[in-house]
């Protein structure tokens, strides 16, 4: 589901009486079907449902809030709303959405959601708000440009109707800027190759001459997977991603805490256990014939830093459990680090979540949380994979 706003989109054409001042409140349960009829007259497509709704106010790591308006008698009738969510383990927030009754534009009602979207991203502790807009919802735009929202990029044919939108940034406070701006961003079309995205995505980095695509993607898998997960499918390991990277002409190196294999202790069947031992040896031998590099030592913020800082992309290892709540070994690129935050692509737009690559790319994780995420089962695994472009003889 696309995020969608709704503004003022043309001034009043006769003068309307003075009307009080609207206030903005948290959402409730109760105000489902205020919002449901909202949906119904604002937006002709793309709504959000009883279900989605619910979600958001019970279940979800969101804010909705609502205006409603003050001179009603009955409980009151909800004006306009704006929701905003925001992700696990992230210091982003999204507004997903922001919409306004057709009959209560030109009383300034989008422009106090907006302030009250600004209001949670600072309670949450976020450093930027992001949005997505119609190209042609040109006060909706003139609203986010003079609040000093930053437009990040086009996004063409993105709506339904194949509208083209703008995406738009506002920080809240100080937030790092990408080591690494140019990484392209490839989300995984499948639970398993996050592996591959990732390395995908620092390869055209380095490489803007590469191209992404599923091919690819699958072929890299085929190469580097040495993991079973409990569903069946394979996921895929640090010498399998470097041997990968290496096989294309680039240069690599693997930094991990513990030597064998990996993930063992994520597997309950004995005889998956051991086809996982005989796949790693096979890949150790051709990464050891290749003359790879391999580093037995834990991994830091302040390392991963210096390695962006000497032409390196990290492909780090986390566990999803920062992301999606769900314990499981996950790939991602680091594109910046600072005093407070890593910046990392994530390749996982997980629908569930209703993320967009808007909540994917360039993704601030602050630095507290470096020692949960990047440790992984019983042994408290550490793994990356560090690539650059080959140096050549002079």
């Amino acid at each position: 589901m696309l995020p969608h706003t709704l503004l003022d989109q043309e001034a009043p054409t006769r003068q309307k009486r003075a009307l009080p001042r609207t206030t903005v409140r948290p959402g409730q349960v109760t105000d489902i079907p205020a919002l449901l009829q909202l949906e119904e007259s604002c937006f002709s497509t793309d709504r959000l449902s009883r279900r989605s709704f619910h979600h958001m106010l019970t279940k979800a790591k969101a804010s909705l809030f609502v205006v409603e308006d003050p001179e009603a008698t009955t409980g009151g009738q909800i004006l306009g709303y704006g929701l905003v969510l925001f992700h696990l383990g992230t210091a982003l927030a999204r507004l997903y959405s922001l919409a306004v009754h057709p009959a209560a534009r030109g009383r300034g009602i989008g422009v106090q959601l907006l302030d009250y979207a600004e209001e949670e991203t600072r309670r949450h502790d976020c450093v930027a708000l992001r949005l997505e807009v119609r190209a042609d919802n040109a006060v909706a735009i003139a609203l986010y440009d003079s609040r000093k929202y930053r437009r990040l990029m086009s996004l063409p044919q993105y709506y339904d109707d194949d509208a083209d939108g703008w995406r738009y940034e506002k920080r809240m406070r100080f937030s790092p800027a990408p080591t690494v701006p140019q990484v392209p961003y490839y989300h995984q079309t499948t639970d398993f190759t996050c592996g591959p995205a990732s390395v995908m995505m620092a390869m055209a980095a380095l490489d803007p001459s590469r191209h992404m695509d599923l091919n690819d993607e699958i072929r890299i898998w085929r190469e580097a997977t040495t993991v079973f997960m409990t569903s069946g499918h394979g996921g895929c390991g640090p010498y399998g991603l470097a041997l990968a990277a290496h096989r294309r002409g680039f240069q690599v190196r693997v930094v991990v805490t513990e030597t064998g294999p990996l993930f063992l202790d994520t597997v309950r069947s004995t005889e998956k256990k051991r086809i996982m031992e005989r796949a790693h040896v096979s890949i150790e031998e051709d990464f050891q014939t290749a003359g790879l590099e391999l580093e037995i030592a834990p991994i830091t913020a302040n390392n991963l830093g210096i390695a962006l800082n000497t032409g390196w992309i990290p492909i780090l290892l986390v566990s999803s459990y920062r992301f999606n709540a769900e314990k499981v070994p996950h790939w991602i690129v680091v594109t910046g680090v600072d005093d407070r935050f890593l910046l990392v692509h994530d390749p996982d737009m997980d629908d569930d979540l209703m993320k967009t690559d808007m909540d994917c790319v360039h993704v601030p994780i602050p630095r507290s949380a470096f020692e949960s995420m990047t440790r992984f089962g019983r042994s408290r695994l550490q793994a990356a994979v560090f690539v650059r472009l080959r140096e050549t003889a002079v």
